[in-house]
């Protein structure tokens, strides 16, 4: 067993520095690759995700209440809900994990947009995630599913073309933003059952 453990504190060096590898090749790619035309629409898809993400939610109760439309409120309830909750997530993750955004521990990369807060996971993506998933999730339409996840994706792109998140961070803040979505489907048709009974 001391010889296992031993073995692990020597390799975990060598394990960290490969999986961080990756991460900042990717990064380093398409950051100092990118087009510098397309910096200003990056951070339009970038600015648009907490104006989108929580506007939604707040126009669908807007637009249940003037019609006076019950499966729209309880729909805006449920995308609603799924954005707090992902924010929420993903906030605590940011500060319990504490990784240093990308610029400030690689200086040659090109920051072009703000980034202030601890770097994993990207708050911006899950909030987009969160948005594109709960919003398919209540309108199954392929017209709702393919625009919220393109631009969903537009999002993920952007926090890395412009320099301030590592791929890694994308990909966690992609599944916080889908997993809460589900889960608040899931806990929504729970409380819907039980109302029942």
């Amino acid at each position: 067993m001391i010889k296992k453990l031993f073995l692990v504190i020597l390799l975990f060096p060598t394990l960290n520095l490969w999986s961080q590898n990756p991460d900042i090749d990717i990064l380093k790619n398409i950051n100092l690759n990118r087009d510098k035309h397309l910096d200003n629409t990056f951070r339009a898809f970038t600015n648009s995700a907490g104006p989108i993400a929580y506007g939604v939610p707040i126009l669908l109760i807007g637009i249940s209440l003037a019609r006076k439309d019950s499966l729209t409120f309880q729909k805006s309830l449920y995308i609603g809900a799924s954005v707090v909750s992902s924010a929420i997530v993903s906030n605590i993750l940011k500060y319990a994990v504490n990784r240093p955004r990308p610029f400030v521990t690689y200086p040659f990369l090109e920051k072009v947009t703000s980034g202030g807060s601890p770097s994993f996971p990207s708050g911006h993506t899950a909030d987009a995630f969160s948005i594109a998933t709960s919003l398919s999730i209540a309108y199954p339409k392929w017209y709702i599913i393919i625009p919220a996840y393109g631009w969903a994706g537009a999002v993920a792109y952007s926090r890395m073309d412009l320099g301030v998140h590592y791929p890694s961070d994308v990909l966690a803040g992609a599944i916080i933003g889908a997993g809460s979505a589900y889960l608040c489907y899931k806990g929504q048709q729970w409380l819907a059952k039980k109302r029942k009974k």
